[in-house]
């Protein structure tokens, strides 16, 4: 599989929109590798890792935000799900659950609970946090990320420092 010609499949090469989604992917495939270089003990699947990180976004399309050049009605929360429901049709269903399961540290949605819950889906959810659409290529420090998640509650900054303890 090759994610970046996915990518291309539902985005216009060059367009400021795949400009950004695919800079920010791969700030997040290349942090969440090192992590797994700096951490064979997890044993991690680095090559479907990459592959997920390029794709974890691919659903922002489809949702309204305009600073992004987002132009769909969807609320941008639904990104994730929205990403899934294209892997799952392009049938690529283990790629499909990082989408839904990354937003924030995971979230709850009327259709059901989407957490991180194997390694990998932690590691793409952990590395996304550190790196925002607006702000290409600029790592977002700990606390940063911690305060920035409080708002969604405790549980969340409780599963960013779950996953902070993991990766560290």
């Amino acid at each position: 599989m090759n994610p970046v010609a996915l990518l291309k499949k539902y985005y216009v090469e060059g367009s400021e929109l795949y400009n950004c989604v695919l800079a920010h992917s791969l700030s997040v495939a290349k942090k969440a590798e090192a992590i797994s270089l700096a951490h064979p003990e997890l044993d991690v699947d680095a090559h479907f890792v990459y592959e997920a990180a390029i794709l974890h976004d691919i659903g922002v399309f489809l949702t309204h935000a305009p600073e992004i050049d987002c132009v769909g009605e969807v609320p941008y929360i639904q990104h994730g799900r929205l990403g899934a429901e294209l892997l799952r049709r392009e049938g690529f269903p283990t790629h499909a659950r990082v989408c839904e399961r990354h937003t924030g540290t995971g979230i709850s949605l009327p259709e059901g609970d989407f957490f991180p819950e194997t390694t990998e889906e932690k590691l793409i959810c952990y590395a996304d946090c550190f790196y925002s659409k607006t702000h290409l290529d600029v790592e977002k420090p700990v606390a940063q990320i911690k305060q920035s998640l409080s708002k969604y509650g405790a549980g969340s900054v409780a599963r960013f420092e779950e996953m902070y303890n993991l990766f560290k």
